[in-house]
């Protein structure tokens, strides 16, 4: 979906049921990021500074990323 430096900006396409979210990867590191509002839902092997780092990424993204969500999932249901 969006790739940004090192980072993979992604959702799975069976999480229609879920509030719109975004999944960040590097390498074997992963984490969840809400986007109503923009906020960490879980984190596994990036450090403090990273995840500040990717938080105001999604933040800078986050109106397209909801665009892409909902236009993805709405023609889901």
């Amino acid at each position: 979906m969006l790739r940004h430096g090192p980072y993979r900006l992604f959702w799975y396409s069976n999480e229609q049921h879920e509030p719109p979210h975004v999944h960040v990867d590097r390498d074997l590191c992963s984490a969840k990021f809400w986007l109503q509002p923009v906020r960490l839902a879980r984190s596994m092997g990036f450090g403090g500074s990273e995840l500040r780092r990717l938080h105001w990424l999604v933040i800078e993204h986050r109106l397209m990323l909801l665009e892409e969500w909902h236009g993805y999932f709405d023609d889901q249901r």
